[in-house]
């Protein structure tokens, strides 16, 4: 039977985040945090909110195992920590990241163009 420590990794898992950056935003200690998932420390009321409210997990679930893991659609973490390194960088990086990105898409563009081509021609 699963216990809220599964449940808590389970929903780290889903959204593809570190304990380190996980625990930065429910604002514990990562050490904490590792003791929770191993089952060494409970979880307290005030941590299971910070999870629901944070990354929008169903708190019925997160206690009980019951329900759609998930209250609304889960935070995008990789575009959350993609906007912090963006602000801390000076305008001249910032140019140059959007350059690179623009650039990263048209290569996307041409590459899925090519295989609708390869796939077209079976």
């Amino acid at each position: 039977m699963e216990g809220i420590r599964e449940r808590v990794q389970e929903v780290r898992s889903k959204l593809n985040i570190s304990q380190r950056d996980f625990a930065k935003k429910i604002f514990i200690s990562k050490s904490l945090l590792c003791d929770i998932e191993r089952g060494n420390r409970g979880i307290n009321d005030r941590t299971i909110q910070l999870i629901s409210t944070e990354f929008n997990v169903n708190k019925d679930w997160l206690l009980t195992g019951k329900g759609k893991i998930f209250s609304a659609p889960p935070p995008d973490i990789q575009r959350e920590k993609l906007i912090e390194i963006y602000d801390q960088l000076d305008k001249s990086l910032q140019d140059c990241l959007l350059e690179q990105s623009i650039a990263l898409l048209k290569v996307k563009k041409s590459v899925s163009t090519v295989k609708l081509q390869d796939q077209s021609a079976l």
